[in-house]
């Protein structure tokens, strides 16, 4: 059985605020950015790893984190889907924010100096169990860590390995299965500019077994030492969002070597991959926030215990969300790494609140929690408590609201026995469910 898809690599921190541009500073000419909305993912190797995640592959992402607020951030977005082993990092977070309007960037603010200050044990484990290899080289000091180590890696187990190089980072070690340098990355490597040319100078130069450089628009090229040819988009894109553009392909071919295509295949399947993800707006496209449908809760949880993240739940009907319900949802998933939401199913809240109630079905109650940027799971349980679901779950935390004080929680037993901390939030006065359907039945108001 192959193993997963490690990619190893420098995770950033990308923002875009994105507004409307009508008019200038009168001081200075520049374009005045108003209501703006801001929007953050990870970028880097942790883009790649996502993308490749999002193709049904199993995702390793071994990479530095910051002990900073970004840093927590990228690593809470990147737990929700692929399992991760940090690396520790010297300096702080990399954040990079586009200004953007219109569909255009007007400028990107970069600020922090994170890079890569070692090699951990998990790291250097999981490389050897990996069933294709993705080096994702942002130049922050993390491909340099393994120059040495995947090419003894690469003889001893035969592990595929694609390198996507930076300007910045180091040269990819000899016998690399694919290197996926753009055009201006491979010019500067070899002083061509031509792509025929450069890919015949990189794939001597680096004594590997395919190259593969994108063209953008025009697709890419690959050379082999039996093979040579242009690879064409087959729908060609103009316009969209490039952002991200070369880390899809690189995923793309990642996740084909995975599954047993051959490196010309493998590349022909990225450079349609990476076409799509242009014309489907590129990096700003990428949803990490909220739970996914179908997502498997109790994995969910297992993964980010394994990583060493904290696991928090609770629990409740939810009938009729409110602003009460998010403010305690937004505040327990501060106090970890994930928040997991247990809730009543249709028969479990009917024998609690009585005829009439659920007003809004179990469908739709998930649905709708599971849309909050806050949720990253969903977990629905038929029985008057969720103790069965907290078992299997073993959430670190496990949250309650306020109105619950002096009580003994029903799920008290249950997180005894796994030693589990129960949390009491600050509910939102006035706030409940029962109030606002009476007032919707008794006077056609809401309260």
């Amino acid at each position: 059985m192959t193993g997963p898809l490690v990619v190893i690599g420098d995770t950033l921190l990308d923002c875009d605020l994105d507004g409307r541009s009508e008019r200038v500073a009168p001081d200075s000419g520049a374009p005045v950015v108003e209501d703006v909305f801001e929007r953050v993912r990870p970028g880097g190797a942790g883009l790649a790893a996502l993308l490749a995640a999002a193709d049904g592959a199993e995702v390793v992402l071994i990479t530095p984190i910051g002990d900073d607020p970004d840093g927590r951030l990228l690593h809470r977005m990147l737990s929700r889907h692929l399992f991760v082993v940090p690396l520790p990092m010297r300096g702080t977070t990399v954040r990079k924010t586009r200004i953007r309007a219109g569909g255009a960037t007007l400028t990107r603010v970069d600020s922090g100096d994170g890079v890569a200050a070692g090699l951990t044990e998990g790291a250097v484990a999981a490389l050897g169990q990996a069933g294709t290899i993705l080096v994702s080289d942002y130049g922050r000091g993390t491909a340099d860590l393994v120059t040495g180590l995947l090419p003894a890696l690469r003889r001893s187990t035969g592990t595929p390995v694609v390198w996507d190089p930076h300007p910045r980072g180091p040269l990819p070690p000899p016998g690399c299965t694919l290197v996926t340098p753009n055009l201006t990355e491979t010019a500067a490597m070899t002083g061509a500019g031509e792509p025929a040319t450069a890919a015949y100078r990189l794939l001597t130069m680096l004594d590997g077994e395919a190259v593969a450089i994108t063209l953008g628009a025009g697709g890419a090229f690959f050379r082999s030492p039996e093979q040579a040819f242009p690879v064409p988009v087959v729908r060609p894109v103009t316009g969209g969002d490039t952002c991200g553009a070369g880390d899809r392909f690189a995923a793309s071919a990642a996740t084909g070597l995975l599954g047993g295509a051959v490196a010309a295949e493998a590349v022909r399947t990225a450079t349609e991959a990476a076409s799509r993800f242009v014309a489907g707006g590129g990096a700003s496209s990428v949803r990490t926030g909220g739970a996914d449908e179908g997502v498997n809760a109790f994995r969910l949880a297992d993964r980010v215990r394994r990583s060493g993240g904290r696991v928090v739940a609770t629990g409740g009907c939810f009938d009729l969300l409110h602003a009460g319900h998010v403010s305690l949802l937004r505040r327990a998933r501060r106090l970890g790494d994930l928040l997991i939401v247990c809730l009543n199913s249709d028969l479990s809240v009917r024998r609690l609140k009585g005829a009439g109630r659920p007003v809004c079905g179990q469908s739709d109650r998930m649905a709708v929690l599971a849309a909050l940027e806050d949720v990253d799971g969903v977990v629905i349980f038929d029985e008057d408590t969720p103790a069965d679901a907290i078992r299997a779950l073993r959430p670190h935390i496990w949250v309650k609201g306020s109105d619950y004080g002096g009580r003994e929680l029903p799920e008290s037993a249950v997180l005894a026995e796994l030693g589990a901390e129960s949390v009491l939030l600050e509910t939102v006065p006035g706030r409940s469910t029962t109030r606002l359907i009476t007032a919707a039945r008794t006077t056609g108001v809401t309260a």
